[in-house]
């Protein structure tokens, strides 16, 4: 007798549940333990950086030459999470929470993106208010940097109808609450382990077949294109971001990025493309570098955004002098075009 039938005849259903349950608890627990292990690590990171500093100078210059100094040392071991700005969060870190050692036992599930949204809050007590908040409630990183931006701590300290305040939190913070499963994809634990980034955070499957393609397009074009990174990860105090491609331009000598949207252009995407590419300037461009190139391509553009956006005489976003050397955007729309068909032709024939 096949003994899939005799499966089939148990409860079936009941037994992929519980092995279901049963991983998914192991997964969970293993994701607390590695944030766990995350924020005290980089807790530490800022207590001894704070050690050496007060052991050494008082003076801003050498603060800043011993985090560069930290800074090339561990990036030639570890590539990702130290770098001059990540150095200074941590030491940020362990100046806000001196006592975090003693006191993370108290909201365990929450990750280095909760603390590093904390470490612009100036008062204490907002600081250890919304720290606890967000463990108890257990808010995403959306929700609490968004209950931050607005002040919701002191807006619920000083109104007389508190409930109103907190019901409006409430809704307005809906779609910010993460997945049940986003855990699965948390870039703060693979940046700590060291692990290569995904094309995963991409938004839809379609987006990550037309970046995979890209990717090809453009080094098959020629024209001095090196890939660089696949979804690279940018950290802010506003959250996490992922640059769908980044290219080094060995002609013009630049960086040169691409975000993919497959719905309409907005003002939101061509302010997230601009701030990509100033963060490169600032924290990737070295002496001889010329200025970072950002490319944004959507399925529809939009000429009052073109005209009234930071894209209107923006050199670095559209510069005329790169073209030469650039696909023009009758190369691109038409790989776009041709992606979109065969994606969708595959769909059909799954």
């Amino acid at each position: 007798m096949d003994e899939r039938k005799i499966i089939a005849g148990s409860d079936e259903t009941t037994l992929v549940r519980d092995v279901k349950a049963i991983v998914e608890n192991g997964l969970r627990k293993a994701y607390r333990d590695a944030n766990a292990t995350t924020v005290i690590t980089y807790w530490q990171v800022g207590r001894r950086i704070v050690e050496e500093e007060q052991h050494g100078q008082a003076r801003a210059e050498y603060g800043k030459g011993l985090i560069n100094y930290l800074s090339e040392q561990m990036t030639m071991l570890y590539p990702k999470g130290y770098s001059p700005r990540d150095l200074r969060n941590y030491r940020q870190l362990y100046l806000c929470f001196n006592d975090l050692e003693i006191w993370y036992t108290r909201v365990p599930n929450l990750n280095w993106s909760h603390f590093r949204t904390l470490l612009s809050v100036v008062s204490d007590d907002a600081r250890y208010w919304y720290i606890r908040e967000a463990s108890r409630e257990q808010w995403s990183v959306r929700t609490l940097a968004r209950n931050v931006g607005s002040q919701y701590y002191h807006r619920l300290l000083q109104s007389p109808k508190k409930e109103k305040v907190i019901e409006e939190m409430l809704q307005l913070t809906a779609p910010f609450q993460d997945d049940a499963r986003d855990f699965l994809k948390d870039p703060v634990v693979a940046e700590f382990l060291q692990l290569p980034s995904s094309s995963d955070f991409t938004e839809t499957e379609l987006e990550k077949a037309i970046i995979a393609h890209l990717k090809t397009f453009l080094l098959e074009l020629g024209r001095g294109f090196a890939f660089m990174y696949e979804q690279y990860h940018i950290k802010t105090d506003a959250g996490d971001y992922f640059v769908d491609l980044v290219f080094y331009n060995v002609i013009l000598k630049c960086y040169f990025l691409i975000d993919l949207k497959t719905k309409k252009i907005t003002h939101q995407d061509v302010g997230q493309l601009d701030m990509y590419v100033r963060m490169f300037d600032d924290l990737k461009c070295t002496e001889g570098d010329n200025p970072t190139i950002g490319l944004l391509l959507c399925s529809e553009t939009s000429e009052d955004i073109a005209r009234y956006s930071v894209l209107n005489g923006n050199k670095q976003l559209f510069a005329s002098k790169y073209l030469t050397c650039l696909p023009t955007k009758e190369e691109l729309a038409r790989e776009i075009e041709k992606q979109k068909e065969i994606f969708l032709l595959q769909q059909q024939n799954d």
